[in-house]
Formats: structure tokens, C-alpha cells, sequence
């Protein structure tokens, strides 16, 4: 099967601190591939450099057979890749409907078919649809965040600590939008909740120190205490 996503020995600078070094990974198709490894180790950097606000040094990054490595994150985010940051980045002035229109591409049928179903699937948002963003709780503004980027037509969602902050009754229920969603695009998932990436993910690859260190099957983790003490801290 071809790769939907291959990234391939990219570096990464910030200033002129080296955070990847060398990561390499494949996204197969409609599967949730899940970056995991302790704070630091680069997974963040690592989205925001697939997605262009971080610019690899060397390296590739292909979407769908495309080089799109040296593509503005614009280009990129019309090219079907959707974002959803650590920090949400929703715009606390506009209401959950602006929030909403703001991130559409399109205003056609098929994109007011997944906003009826993504609206079905967090009904607080529809509740809420003429409140402010900065006034919802913390996993409403994550509902908003996931829900802007499934609106538009993107095969690929990279989706960053969605869990972060959320009370477990929440991440319960982000976690089973996540499931849902799996069902109709791609995702590549950063998640420190083991629990809920081990439910969620197909496939692992650990990023240590900004280097991809190993990878496999969701399946063999699980059952792989040393290595999720080595690198997750999991005892």
C-alpha cells in the first residue's frame, strides 16, 4: 500500500537548537498513526514541520506521491491536511459559529454535510453556537479545534494532545470522536494518554531526544513493558 504521508529524514532547527534529527515515518491510509515519546522528544515539531510553520533543514516530507517540504503551510493546509494545535488556536472573540465559517475553504454540499455531522458528534457546539470561544470550557474549545479542522474536504488530520488539560470524562468523549472520525479520514495523532492512544492508534513510532527510535503495531506495544518504560515513562 501506498504511503498517504512519508516523512524521511527530516531535520529540524528552532534557532539553533537541533530538535529532529533524522525522523522518518510512514501514514497509511485510513489509519490513526500515533507519535508518542516523553515531553521534549520532538512530536510537536515534528506536526508543525509537516505542516510548514516549522521549516525543515533537510529531509522530505511527501503527501500523496508530493513533495510539499518547502510549500507555505497555506498551500499545504489546501492540499487536504487539517491541523489541530497543542493550543487549540481558536479565535476567543469570534463565536463558535464564526470560529466555524472562518475555517471553511469551501461554502458547498459537501462541506454542510460534515458540518452536519460534526456538529452531531459534539451537539455542545451547536448548543453553543453563538458564544464566544474564549467563554466554552477547556474541552469545548478542543471540540471546536477538532470540529474546524474535519470541516473542510482533508484526507490527512494531524491532531496534537487532544486529551491535554481535559478532565477524564472528557477525554472519554474526544476520544470516542476521534474513533468516529478515523472512520472517514486519516489521522496522525500525538497523545501523552497512553490509555487513549493505545485505544485509538493502528500504529506507533517513538520519538526520543528528536530521533524516531522504533515502531510497529499498536497491538505489539501494548504488550512491550520494557519498551514503554524505556521511552513513555510507563512502568
Amino acid at each position: 500500500m501506498t504511503a498517504l504521508l512519508k516523512v524521511d529524514q527530516v531535520d529540524t532547527f528552532i534557532d539553533q537548537f537541533h530538535i529532529l534529527q533524522n525522523v522518518s515515518f510512514d501514514v497509511q491510509p485510513g489509519e490513526v498513526t500515533v507519535l508518542l515519546g516523553r515531553n521534549g522528544a520532538g512530536k510537536t515539531t515534528t506536526l508543525r514541520t509537516i505542516m510548514g510553520l516549522n521549516s525543515a533543514k533537510s529531509g522530505s516530507v511527501m503527501y500523496k506521491g508530493e513533495e510539499i517540504t518547502k510549500l507555505p503551510a497555506y498551500q499545504i493546509a489546501r492540499k487536504g491536511i487539517g491541523y489541530v494545535p497543542e493550543d487549540q488556536g481558536i479565535f476567543g472573540d469570534l463565536t463558535v459559529g464564526e470560529n466555524m465559517r472562518v475555517a471553511m475553504q469551501k461554502e458547498d454540499d459537501a462541506t454542510k454535510e460534515r458540518m452536519e455531522w460534526v456538529l452531531n458528534l459534539f451537539p455542545d457546539l451547536k448548543t453553543f453556537w453563538n458564544k464566544a470561544g474564549g467563554q466554552l470550557s477547556g474541552g469545548q474549545k478542543q471540540m471546536l479545534s477538532i470540529a474546524r479542522a474535519y470541516l473542510n474536504e482533508n484526507e490527512l488530520l494531524l491532531i496534537d494532545e487532544p486529551s491535554k488539560g481535559l478532565a477524564p470524562i472528557i477525554v472519554e468523549k474526544v476520544m470516542d470522536s476521534i474513533q468516529q472520525m478515523k472512520e472517514k479520514t486519516t489521522i496522525v495523532l500525538v497523545e501523552q494518554n497512553f490509555y487513549m492512544a493505545s485505544q485509538i492508534g493502528d500504529t506507533f513510532y517513538i520519538l526520543d531526544d528528536g530521533t524516531t527510535v522504533h515502531s510497529g503495531s499498536m497491538d505489539e506495544l501494548k504488550t512491550n513493558e520494557e519498551l514503554k518504560k524505556k521511552y513513555l515513562g510507563i512502568a
